[in-house]
């Protein structure tokens, strides 16, 4: 099996193209739900509001994830009414734990694999998963992104792996 290398980088918040990438993924991760969003339950079932907040983490480092991941479903919020305020908070932690584990995981293994970034979604939903049960005293609706959003996290494992390997290498 043929091993590609793939360029991943740690950007600074000193750094001009730290936030031409966030402004970059914020605009995607403010599309696409857009696009979701006109499927019947479209954010739910595919959970788009994460998934250039993964890329951003994974490809540039955590900081434009943080960024990303702060700023994309506030932003969203405020102009679009979705996610609704009392989802923001869950929404938020579960953005922020992805970021953090996927700058923290291409740091670390310095390659992407399929099963890094299985990892890294299921681990970042999992405890995200844990906090939305603590705030809302639901584990019905904790366990929404399991239950409905399954399709959504093959897409930001699969599609993040393409995007990194194939689209944006350099």
């Amino acid at each position: 099996m043929k091993t590609m290398t793939v360029k991943l980088h740690s950007l600074d918040y000193g750094q001009a193209k730290t936030y031409l990438a966030a402004t970059l993924f914020i605009a995607g991760n403010m599309a696409l739900p857009q696009l979701c969003h006109l499927l019947p339950d479209g954010g739910r079932i595919l959970l788009p509001i994460y998934f250039f907040t993964l890329l951003g983490a994974y490809k540039f480092g955590w900081k434009v994830g943080l960024l990303t991941a702060i700023l994309s479903p506030v932003l969203n919020a405020a102009l679009f009414g979705m996610p609704a305020a009392a989802a923001l908070p869950t929404i938020l932690v579960k953005s922020v734990l992805l970021a953090a584990i996927a700058g923290y995981a291409a740091h670390r293994t310095r390659r992407v694999t399929l099963a890094i970034l299985a990892g890294v979604v299921l681990g970042a939903q999992a405890v995200g998963s844990l906090f939305e049960w603590a705030y809302t005293g639901s584990l019905l609706e904790a366990a929404q992104d399991f239950r409905l959003g399954a399709p959504g996290m093959l897409l930001q494992i699969v599609g993040v792996w393409a995007a990194i390997k194939y689209a944006i290498r350099g």
